[in-house]
């Protein structure tokens, strides 16, 4: 923010007018007390400005060449550094998306980060040797215009006040005194008194020609009444940082400038005076506004940190959880990016403790995940030893002996929890293949006692029979009737196995066509139906279950929003339907008592 700003500008509590400049006989002028300049540095955060948010890590690199080419680059540090916050905000995004795909032996961000670093460093030591040189010109201005008013003394020593002395001389000095450039802030005030004195001096004891004189008075007239108006209009800037920032300019002009007729000096001091508590007094507001502003901030933010730090504290073992848990954390992070800065003194130390929980929290995501990685690895090594299992038992033709074994191999199946989505249907298919390739021989060498089909006759006529029944009115009368119907289902032997599947299919929908508050065909009839209910809800529990690991195991994928989109819609069918039994299954035991 000082970099543009004149070195020289006095604070606004010091006379902002010459003594020249003074109605006589009046007193000075003392301003109102205002910040200084450095005081402004410290404590006014810039309002965040939404730069580079769109280009990549090299786009921005290729960016910070192209400013280390600009002749001007010393004077736009605000443009490296708004660069360098870009860069480390992508840089921090990129990381924070791939981390769990980096190798850390094999960093695709260090090389671009070093390269920006390497630049950035550059930058930093040529900004160091300009300041340097920068102290180096003050302290030579200093010499320079010390050695002015050295002259100005000695012309308004030896003055006659018999003879005119050369206007033009005076008019030199003036000259190079403006022409001179800023000094060293601790040497202006004195240095500027010292001046402005014998500038005062010379007017007093040189009898100057009087048309010259006036002549000089209207210039400087002129040129004060155009410094009133340009306070006036930034008095009325909705800008009021850089409002006040330009009045400090206005005030260094002034100064070198000499006094006006006497009728004049105390107006234009005064209108000059006027802008300038204008500006003071709403840049104070301005000031108070901002550092309230930023103390809600804080505290917004420290709020949204005891949210994250809890959840990072948390013991999470399930992928629902953690989804759940890792939506709202982007909620919140959503939330960070829209509250504004705190105050510089706390605005970063927030920000450490907001990141830092932050990462605390995914790396525990990422240590679930492996391990959920490893698990589903263990899962393929179990359905593997299934297949070879049933590979090795389709030639068999111990028959009763083989089918038993295949059918229990089926049912472990089913216990084994999820694989890798790119392995699943493979895995099943060879594994269905081997059960199909034995059924498919057993059926064709079946045995009067081993009626497959006409036990496929007999069940699907057994379907139609519970299709054509009346379900009496009374609860017990149809519980009966439904565990009737369930042990004749279970008295029929096997079907041909390519069969088996859509007959079971028609057999549970007609069931729960009929019987809705029973349980699925197969099952051991329930004794009420409080029991059914119960049944019902266990085995939707077990699917939920099922479809929640499924949809963590999706979250790792890329390209899977719409396999968790369905995923996600079987989920809440499924727990509203379990709430209504929840319902239900209370209504039951409200009647029991």
């Amino acid at each position: 923010m000082s970099e543009n700003l004149n070195p020289e500008i006095p604070v606004i509590s010091e006379e902002l007018e010459n003594k020249a400049d003074t109605p006589a006989g009046q007193p000075a002028v003392e301003p109102v007390e205002q910040p200084t300049v450095e005081t402004v540095e410290e404590t006014v955060e810039p309002v965040e400005q939404p730069v580079e948010q769109e280009k990549t890590l090299f786009e921005l690199v290729e960016e910070l060449k192209s400013f280390m080419e600009d002749d001007q680059r010393m004077t736009k540090a605000k443009e490296a550094e708004a660069i360098k916050s870009a860069f480390y905000k992508k840089l921090s995004k990129d990381r924070s998306s791939d981390s769990a795909d980096v190798d850390p032996e094999n960093n695709p961000f260090a090389a671009v980060e070093e390269a920006f670093k390497d630049l950035f460093a550059k930058f930093k030591e040529e900004k160091a040797e300009y300041n340097r040189q920068q102290e180096r010109d003050r302290a030579a201005n200093l010499v320079a215009k010390q050695a002015v008013v050295d002259d100005l003394k000695a012309l308004v020593s030896g003055a006659d006040e018999n003879m005119n002395l050369s206007f033009n001389q005076f008019r030199d000095i003036q000259n190079r005194w403006r022409e001179i450039g800023p000094v060293p802030m601790q040497n202006f005030r004195d240095l500027n008194d010292t001046y402005q004195f014998y500038v005062e001096k010379f007017y007093d004891m040189v009898k100057i020609n009087r048309d010259l004189r006036d002549l000089d008075f209207r210039k400087n007239l002129e040129a004060k009444e155009a410094f009133c108006e340009a306070a006036e209009k930034l008095a009325e800037s909705d800008n009021i940082v850089e409002s006040f920032r330009e009045l400090q300019k206005l005030h260094e002009q002034w100064k070198e400038y000499g006094p006006v007729a006497k009728e004049f000096r105390e107006s234009i001091w005064d209108r000059f005076k006027a802008a300038t508590a204008v500006i003071n007094k709403r840049y104070q507001a301005y000031f108070e506004e901002q550092k309230s502003r930023q103390g809600e901030n804080l505290e917004a933010k420290s709020a949204l940190c005891d949210r994250v730090e809890e959840l990072a504290g948390m013991e999470i073992t399930s992928s629902k959880d953690w989804n759940a848990y890792t939506k709202e954390i982007g909620d919140i992070q959503a939330q960070w990016k829209k509250i504004g800065f705190a105050s510089k003194k706390d605005n970063q130390k927030i920000y450490d403790r907001f990141r830092a929980a932050c990462d605390h929290f995914f790396e525990k995501k990422r240590v679930f995940y492996s391990q959920f990685r490893d698990d589903m690895n263990e899962n393929v090594a179990k359905k593997m030893a299934i297949i070879e299992e049933v590979e090795a038992l389709k030639t068999s033709t111990d028959w009763k002996k083989t089918t038993d074994r295949i059918i229990a191999l089926q049912k472990e199946w089913k216990q084994i929890g999820a694989v890798p989505r790119k392995k699943s249907d493979q895995l099943w298919k060879r594994f269905r293949g081997a059960c199909d390739a034995f059924f498919a021989e057993r059926d064709k060498n079946a045995r009067p006692e081993n009626d497959f089909y006409g036990n496929l006759k007999a069940k699907r006529k057994l379907v139609e029979d519970v299709k054509g029944f009346d379900v009496p009115q009374d609860a017990a009368d149809a519980q009966a009737a439904y565990a009737d119907f369930v042990d004749k289902w279970q008295a029929i032997g096997h079907v041909p196995f390519k069969d088996k599947d859509a007959l079971n299919k028609s057999w549970k929908d007609v069931l729960h066509e009929k019987f809705p508050d029973m349980s699925s065909a197969g099952a051991r009839a329930p004794r009420s139906g409080k029991e059914a209910l119960i049944q019902k809800y266990n085995a939707l529990q077990q699917d939920l279950d099922t479809y929640e690991n499924n949809i963590g195991f999706f979250s790792m994928t890329k390209n899977s929003e719409p396999l968790i989109k369905q995923m996600q819609a079987k989920i809440d069918s499924t727990r509203k339907e379990l709430e209504e039994l929840k319902t239900r299954i209370r209504e039951y035991e409200e009647g029991e008592q």
